[in-house]
């Protein structure tokens, strides 16, 4: 297969590794701090050189994780936010349609409002809250209306092994403070990259096994849901040593004051992931123990 991917983060990077076999490329705006097959600079914001260069790959599928991810920052610069997330998913797209390129495009739990007492299914309602939200689904719409073929891809608190995300910071706060707050009353399920990009590659298989794709919106993420609370405390048992005790104490949202708003249940239920006959993926806190395992991250 070729594959195109765009975006060399914590999910870029895992997808690289699991698909190593196949024929990769991969575009970003900035070179990336891992070794990555066929790279080329590419501004995806950027209609033309998007267009040239995407095309001129003539990729068989593309797997879109380049977005701005920075959610407070979104409500500081939505321009920014919706320049990538919007224009930037519309860019490749439709260098998608010139070939028809199968896309993937990877979205977000923040397209949801949080107001729904059990875990979301594929086929609820969108109604996000903040910036960021906004722009993830409102590039869900763009990839739907432009494409015949895609896979829309929800996940939710995202940790892997290159970038930054909240078990590294909780990791770098132990070394510096003897207690941490973090909040109790957002309850989300944590999702390893490594183990969401092995979920895609199933999707891929799909894909070329059958005479069609199994198109459509999924979420995909780890089994189990916790607060961030519950998130923290993990971590901190999963590494901490006797005689360094680190108390993890729970506060509520609101105490924070933070720009974006966030939904307080992100539980994504992996409903048409199992419909469509797919195992649910391992419960979260065996993938937090398999990648606190690797050393560097312990750094």
């Amino acid at each position: 297969m070729k594959i195109l991917i765009t975006g060399c983060g914590m999910l870029g990077y895992d997808l690289c590794r699991v698909l190593e076999n196949e024929e990769l490329f991969c575009l970003d705006i900035n070179e990336p701090t891992f070794q990555v097959p066929n790279f080329q600079i590419c501004d995806i914001t950027n209609f033309e050189k998007t267009y040239k260069t995407i095309t001129k790959i003539n990729p068989e599928i593309v797997i879109h994780t380049a977005a701005w991810t920075n959610v407070d920052g979104a409500e500081k610069n939505p321009g920014d936010a919706y320049r990538l997330n919007i224009i930037g998913t519309r860019n490749v797209a439709l260098a998608c349609q010139r070939f028809d390129a199968a896309m993937i495009y990877i979205s977000t739990d923040y397209v949801f409002d949080g107001e729904k007492k059990e875990p979301y299914i594929e086929f609820d309602k969108a109604n996000p809250l903040s910036v960021y939200g906004k722009s993830k689904y409102y590039g869900e719409l763009i990839v739907q209306q432009l494409l015949n073929k895609f896979f829309i891809v929800r996940s939710s608190w995202l940790f892997g092994k290159n970038g930054k995300n909240f078990v590294k910071t909780i990791l770098n706060l132990t070394k510096e403070q003897k207690e941490i707050k973090i909040v109790n009353d957002q309850v989300g399920s944590p999702t390893y990259t490594r183990d969401l990009a092995e979920a895609i590659k199933l999707l891929l298989t799909s894909h070329f096994s059958l005479l069609t794709g199994l198109y459509g919106t999924y979420h995909i993420t780890n089994s189990g849901s916790c607060s961030w609370y519950e998130f923290a405390k993990e971590i901190v048992k999963l590494v901490q040593s006797p005689k360094s005790e680190v108390k993890i104490t729970p506060i509520i949202t609101e105490k924070l004051n933070r720009p974006a708003k966030r939904p307080k249940n992100s539980q994504l239920k992996n409903f048409f992931w199992e419909l469509n006959g797919f195992e649910p993926l391992r419960n979260w806190q065996e993938a937090l123990s398999d990648y606190l395992e690797d050393a560097d991250d312990r750094r």
